[in-house]
């Protein structure tokens, strides 16, 4: 599906701190803000016309690899450096990335990396809503920044030039309507306080990640299990924002850790019922009703419960949980790999178990956690094309070794 190396890629942006020249109240990183703008997009993406949300969750994931190489460069001076010198700065992240990518689609990814960082009419309206996306999450992540900086010689110029750029990006509807502090901004602010929850956050861990940049790293999970299956573009789609939403409730009822919440006989059908309460009164009445039917779907809403790790399709307009839904790979079909993403969202939390440990910090809670994972994976993920638990086990090798 993906490798080792890629992996801690992907992981090794929860330790890119972001601000880091000035005194900050939360850690802010790159993993999660790069999290916040796969979000915004979304919802850019369904006001705007025209967007094909394949290329935009594509393009994003190559500006995210591309971040991830270049992590020592601050973003001002990294746009700035790549007006003069990208054709450099691309084929030396290509040299990074190329041996971690070359398998995946028999080299189709990589091809299509290759063209997107050469070509720069490639997906060039999601290109703009991403770049959007990204000031509007950095615009954000300046606010914090400001409330512990104001008595800094600069900060105003800072604030000035974070507030000006807005301008750039006035031709697209979805940012007048979110800067205009419309309904929709309501729920980019509650996506975005995800990052102040932490994982594990009973046992110290390094590197920390929150439960937003845990929802993109199971969304990316989710990608590349759906390129390895041949799914089609639809339940690409489906499959990330699945991912990338599945913890969105815990915005408003807080991360609830897997031994208490499947401990408990019934606790769990509480939680889901409450989630959809907070959901219908929190979330629903600022999303436009243009796609509101679909948001609810991606988050797993079914039969008056939240359920997102589900296999699931849509059959004229109708929810339907379904058996071998490899069966179900037309765009019409409108398919879910929730059983899938499941696995996902375990490997994920196995990951961050297995690098914490592996950089010495460890606990009972960790050692045991990381355990019972592995023999979940193992249990439940060796049916199909992708074995999760032998994938486990080599990123454990891998880390280890």
């Amino acid at each position: 599906m993906l490798s080792p190396k890629l992996i801690e890629y992907l992981f090794a942006a929860a330790s890119i701190q972001r601000w880091n020249d000035y005194p900050r109240m939360v850690e802010l990183v790159e993993l999660d803000k790069q999290a916040h703008k796969f979000i915004i997009a979304y919802f850019m993406a369904n006001i705007e016309e025209d967007v094909d949300k394949v290329h935009l969750i594509e393009a994003g994931i190559f500006e995210f690899l591309r971040r991830v190489v270049v992590t020592d460069i601050r973003p001002d001076v990294f746009r700035k450096a790549l007006q003069k010198k990208e054709k450099e700065i691309n084929e030396w992240v290509l040299s990074k990335l190329s041996d971690s990518l070359s398998d995946i689609e028999d080299g189709e990814f990589l091809k299509r990396f290759e063209k997107y960082l050469k070509d720069s009419n490639m997906y060039k309206k999601e290109r703009f809503i991403l770049k959007a996306a990204s000031y509007l999450s950095t615009k954000w992540e300046f606010s914090i920044v400001y409330q512990t900086s104001q008595f800094l010689s600069g900060i105003e110029r800072v604030k000035e030039a974070v507030e000006e750029e807005i301008e750039d990006y006035y031709e697209l509807v979805s940012v007048r309507k979110i800067s205009l502090n419309k309904k929709i901004s309501k729920i980019i602010d509650l996506s975005g306080r995800l990052r102040f929850q932490k994982r594990w956050a009973q046992t110290p861990r390094v590197p920390e990640t929150s439960v937003l940049g845990h929802m993109l790293i199971v969304a990316l999970l989710g990608y590349f299990y759906s390129l390895k299956v041949g799914a089609c573009d639809k339940r690409v789609e489906n499959n990330f924002y699945c991912a990338l939403f599945h913890d969105l409730p815990e915005a408003l009822t807080r991360d609830i850790i897997s031994p208490v919440k499947y401990s408990v006989s019934g606790l769990d059908d509480i939680i889901s019922e409450y989630e959809v309460k907070v959901m219908e009164d929190e979330i629903f009445p600022y999303i436009p009703n243009k796609f509101l039917k679909e948001f609810q779907y991606l988050l797993g809403l079914y039969d008056g419960k939240k359920n997102e790790f589900l296999d699931k399709i849509q059959d004229e307009g109708k929810i339907k949980i379904v058996q071998n839904i490899e069966n179900y790979n037309e765009n019409r079909d409108c398919a879910i790999d929730g059983i899938a993403l499941k696995n996902c969202d375990r490997l994920s939390a196995f990951i961050e178990a297995t690098l914490s440990i592996s950089h010495g910090v460890k606990s009972k809670e960790l050692v045991q956690g990381k355990e019972h994972i592995l023999k979940s994976l193992k249990e439940k993920s060796q049916n199909g094309v992708v074995n999760f638990y032998d994938l486990a086990k080599e990123i454990e090798n891998f880390v280890e070794g």
